[in-house]
């Protein structure tokens, strides 16, 4: 492609809107425009990554035995219903009215339509295991999008189903795509891990999450030395160390005047935060449930809402603290009778000679001890892991980093199956549920996670397998008559040789091109001016370190070749 007759339309300046390397760079060289708050245009270098993407995925899941499909967008809310995540997915399923008055969804995932697939068309266990995936727009209302496409409310995903007879089969499937989606990620040239993640509004049991290693990832992940790896939401607690006491005291009320938070009580009392209970009161589905926690750590609102198994969970609001538990924001605490349940972090069990609130302004007791003074409902798992943490596996120290999801896989079981009724028949000749797996990719994610990963105070640093051209010819005298041939000449020799090339063949100053190539990122740069030219020369720079070498300019068509070799592997 010539760049005079490109559609790459760069910017100088950075819109003020982007908050992160790739959506900036994004913008900037010409790849991305925006349309309304998450939804953007993807103009011809984008595209051309996205294809490449996509490409590695089709090769990776058909060298395995999965089918591609395409299943419609529009979903009706009925199918939904069916599986009873028409209100659990809640305010991110897009849904719209047709002119009929029937409901429908945009669809955010494919759960639901391919259930329903298999269960009309699969009949017996001699059809089965079976994996079929797509590679299609997906939609998320999402509250905030932000960061460019990597929350978008429009977005591209590659999803994956598989169905089985059994676990066995299931289990399977699920460490090939896992050794897939490693392949996936080596040969997109991105940084990641595999970790333990929740499920979320998909479900089933077991999951992973493979994240992409970026300082702007929103997810954090903690790692041990022993190579355990999981969401800090999904990362389980090991045993805290608590205060040790010598014995327990009776409970005494103390006055604390305008002491609400764990800081102003640990400071006026001259006691350590972890001494502290810290009440957290939840609306989950019109239901006010109390958490307690240590008041030196934070809860983990995904294993909470994973406990109730909440359709709608919030914090509860300061009139419903007052109205149903005659208490006070602030001070609210778990002594005497409650008519709520109350469910306490499995650390606080045998602790003693604490500090919680009162129900009362201004004032808070001393010395609880909640087997003795609270009606705790069940100590459970609750708080969130942090670095530092005794691992669940080994009990050596945690360390942690941040990650951008790129792809998850999930176990479904019979989570789909047995709420829409899709069965098949076993070799006993009975009707049985599938057991099914599902498997994500964020293709336009996995293209800003490469950005994020790749990039310097200049542009771009594209790994070549997903570069939207391997070589940048840059012509420095487009007035030579003797260099525009040469320049012809070799460009079209690339062509020739299946070398993806952009000829920057524009009649602008060299500083302009230099600056574009940068920005844009291309690998592998070839440079042509007059200077070099008078010697039979020729310049190419490696835009992965900036390296800059002199040739011979007879020799640069096999010297190319050879480096786009070298770095496709």
């Amino acid at each position: 492609m010539r760049f005079s007759k490109a559609f790459i339309p760069t910017l100088k300046e950075t819109p003020a809107e982007a908050e992160i390397p790739s959506h900036r760079l994004m913008i900037r060289s010409g790849m991305l425009r925006k349309l309304g708050s998450g939804l953007y245009t993807y103009l011809p270098l984008a595209q051309r990554v996205i294809h490449k993407i996509e490409k590695i995925v089709r090769e990776e899941l058909d060298n395995i035995g999965c089918q591609e499909l395409l299943m419609p967008i529009i979903q009706p809310e009925e199918i939904w219903q069916l599986s009873g995540r028409w209100d659990i997915y809640g305010p991110e399923l897009m849904r719209l009215e047709d002119r009929h008055e029937r409901m429908f969804a945009l669809g955010p995932t494919h759960e639901e339509v391919i259930t329903l697939l298999a269960k009309y068309d699969i009949k017996s266990y001699r059809e089965l295991p079976i994996n079929l995936y797509q590679i299609q727009t997906k939609f998320r209302d999402e509250i905030r999008p932000r960061f460019g496409v990597m929350r978008a409310r429009e977005f591209t995903m590659k999803d994956a189903y598989s169905f089985h007879t059994d676990n066995v089969s299931l289990e399977e499937t699920y460490q090939k795509m896992y050794k897939a989606y490693d392949r996936i990620f080596e040969r997109c040239g991105l940084e990641f891990s595999a970790v333990e993640a929740d499920v979320g509004a998909i479900g089933g049991s077991d999951s992973h999450e493979f994240m992409a290693l970026a300082e702007t990832g929103e997810s954090e992940v903690l790692n041990c030395e022993c190579g355990y790896a999981a969401t800090a939401e999904n990362c389980k607690i090991s045993p805290l160390e608590n205060i040790k006491v010598e014995k327990e005291l009776p409970l005494e009320k103390v006055h604390t005047p305008d002491k609400k938070s764990v800081e102003e009580v640990s400071n006026f009392l001259d006691i350590d935060k972890k001494q502290i209970i810290k009440t957290i009161m939840y609306n989950s589905d019109n239901e006010l449930v109390a958490f307690l926690i240590r008041g030196d750590r934070e809860i983990n609102d995904v294993k909470v809402a994973n406990l109730l198994n909440s359709i709608n969970l919030e914090f509860a609001s300061d009139d419903e603290i007052a109205g149903e538990l005659d208490s006070v924001a602030g001070f609210v605490g778990p002594v005497g009778n409650k008519s709520i349940r109350i469910f306490a972090d499995k650390n606080l069990k045998d602790a003693m000679n604490m500090v919680a609130g009162a129900d009362e302004k201004d004032y808070h007791y001393k010395n609880v001890s909640l087997g003795r003074d609270c009606n705790v409902t069940e100590f459970v798992d609750i708080v969130q892991a942090k670095k530092g943490d005794k691992c669940p596996k080994c009990g050596k120290r945690m360390n942690s980093y941040r990650g951008i999801e790129v792809g998850q896989i999930f176990q479904l079981g019979d989570k789909y199956s047995k709420a829409m009724e899709a069965t098949f028949t076993d070799s006993d000749g009975k009707e049985v549920p599938f057991e099914m797996g599902c498997y994500g990719i964020g293709i336009t994610r996995t293209m800003a996670a490469a950005i994020e990963q790749n990039y310097d105070d200049y542009g771009i640093k594209w790994p070549l397998p997903i570069a939207p051209y391997q070589v940048e010819l840059i012509n420095l005298s487009t007035r030579s008559d003797a260099i525009v041939s040469f320049c012809d000449k070799l460009y079209k020799e690339l062509k020739q040789n299946n070398v993806e090339i952009l000829y920057d063949d524009r009649d602008i100053q060299p500083g302009v091109k230099f600056n574009d190539a940068d920005l844009i990122g291309i690998p592998i740069q070839i440079v042509v001016g007059q200077r070099n030219f008078k010697k039979e020369k020729i310049e190419y720079k490696l835009r992965h370190d900036n390296k800059k070498i002199t040739m011979d300019k007879d020799k640069i068509v096999v010297k190319v070749l050879e480096l786009i070799e070298k770095f496709s592997q």
